[in-house]
């Protein structure tokens, strides 16, 4: 076990709140059951780190399965940077946060941070250009906030902020966000075996017998 906190940055995964680029190919109900398989399989992969504290980043009332034993911080308001910057601001050691969005990161991916949990900084791209995960020896919001967020430069932007103030930043591997219905069949092609790639099937084919009227 190493002294590192890693974060899950969630929601709660209610109809019309989540994964609403999913839709209209899903319903807005199977889009919230694909979203809460993709929490799960994240749960899951932070929960086979050797992290010595997990916390739950929490937008919501309802907490998944599997974070009984997670510390639950409550998303504060204003943007998702302010949000980010108040949860390391909150954090006293090394902290690893990891999104909700890359169903597909195992433990595997995670692995530099608890080799060299000494470096300043680990930072996980995303293909669309933002991040899945972000690592910090010393925890500081100020190296967020003010980051635009949801964008193709996202993720260039929060890597110069890290290099700018002189970390000495590791790259973890690169990661495809689950956005669109697109990105999705991508993912759950990499990663088969997982909760999001039965749920997303399961949704898909639930929606084409809808649509279809059934078998005939």
């Amino acid at each position: 076990m190493t002294d590192v906190t890693v974060v899950v940055v969630a929601k709660e995964c209610l109809p019309g709140k989540v994964k609403t680029r999913l839709t209209p190919a899903l319903t807005p109900e199977g889009a919230a059951r694909v979203a809460s398989a993709a929490l799960a399989d994240t749960i899951e992969t932070v929960r086979a780190l050797p992290a010595s504290r997990r916390v739950l980043l929490y937008d919501g009332v309802v907490l998944p399965e599997g974070t009984d034993d997670f510390e639950v911080l409550h998303q504060v308001g204003g943007g998702l940077d302010e949000r980010l910057g108040a949860m390391f601001d909150a954090m006293t050691g090394p902290t690893l946060l990891v999104g909700m969005d890359t169903p597909q990161a195992s433990p595997e991916h995670l692995v530099p941070v608890f080799e060299d949990p000494e470096r300043d900084a680990w930072f996980g791209p995303a293909d669309d250009g933002g991040f899945w995960s972000l690592y910090l020896r010393e925890p500081d919001g100020d190296l967020l906030r003010g980051v635009p967020m949801s964008q193709d430069d996202t993720g260039a932007v929060q890597l110069a902020r890290l290099t700018d103030a002189g970390l000495s930043v590791g790259t973890l591997p690169g990661l495809l966000d689950v956005d669109t219905v697109a990105d999705a069949e991508q993912v759950a092609a990499l990663a088969p075996n997982s909760r999001f790639a039965r749920a997303f099937a399961a949704e898909r084919d639930s929606t084409m017998t809808t649509t279809t009227g059934g078998a005939r």
